[in-house]
């Protein structure tokens, strides 16, 4: 819903008004305030004159003042360097006024980024169950923390080896039966259903056993899958170079070298 247009003022006295209504809510910086009165009035003396009261009254902070009091509130609350950073420059502070204000805190405070990294974590997550390692990264890292305090703070977590990838969390719901299939289905030979199933982290511990009952069952025939492959090419089989890309493009797809011999003998028997 669009907000109806603001009363423009009729006189300084109410861009004071303004500026004293929007400050009694909650501080903001310069720039901020600045913004809100353009959208009372368009008199630009108006705007610098509330601004310079405000400023030498003690009713607006300058913007190094508004940096210093952001940052003790923002580390009091484990904020780390990179987001009070983004976030004063959002509100329109300097960054010659951010990093002062930044190096003064943090000299003043003692502030030791490692440490409160750890503390960040350890208060967030006792375990790291039903959360990934990129969600927790994620989260550090929006939170202003570098990737090596993030780093850090892990190895100092007493529940690291909880903290898994969301390949790996997905690897210990999948089933070996479904996932062998899925691959086979796409006319890929065991070989390479192996190496994919590895790089997924899946288990492949009954790997051997699932291929020969799913075998003696015929669900799967690498034999035809390796022949389906082949007939979808035109290689001519008779041609010495033409049958070595064609044995190198069903090695590509996982087949054995019985098979891929297998497939090529039945083919140029056939023609």
């Amino acid at each position: 819903m669009q907000r109806p247009p603001l009363k423009q003022a009729k006189s300084i006295d109410n861009v004071f008004n303004s500026a004293y209504w929007h400050l009694s809510q909650q501080d903001f910086t310069i720039a901020e305030i600045r913004s809100k009165l353009e959208r009372k009035t368009d008199n630009a003396e108006w705007i610098e004159k509330v601004l310079t009261h405000l400023i030498e009254h003690g009713y607006l902070k300058s913007d190094i003042e508004f940096a210093i009091r952001y940052c003790e509130s923002a580390f009091n609350n484990e904020i780390g360097k990179a987001a009070i950073q983004q976030k004063l420059r959002r509100r329109g502070v300097s960054s010659g006024d951010i990093e002062a204000a930044l190096e003064q805190v943090i000299e003043q405070n003692n502030i030791d980024f490692n440490e409160m990294a750890s503390n960040r974590l350890l208060s967030r997550y006792l375990t790291f169950h039903g959360v990934s390692k990129e969600k927790v990264y994620s989260q550090m890292t929006t939170r202003g923390f570098s990737i090596q305090q993030i780093d850090q703070a892990l190895l100092e977590h007493p529940a690291l080896e909880t903290l898994r990838s969301k390949m790996a969390i997905k690897a210990e719901k999948a089933d070996l039966t479904s996932e062998i299939m899925k691959l086979y289905r796409k006319g890929k030979g065991q070989i390479l259903i192996l190496h994919e199933l590895k790089q997924q982290l899946i288990d492949v511990t009954e790997f051997e056993e699932t291929i020969y009952q799913l075998t003696l069952a015929g669900d799967i025939d690498f034999y035809q899958s390796c022949s389906n492959q082949l007939a979808k090419k035109n290689y001519d089989l008779s041609d010495y170079k033409e049958k070595s890309k064609a044995y190198s493009y069903l090695s590509r797809k996982g087949f054995t070298s019985d098979e891929i011999q297998e497939t090529m003998s039945l083919d140029q028997d056939e023609k």
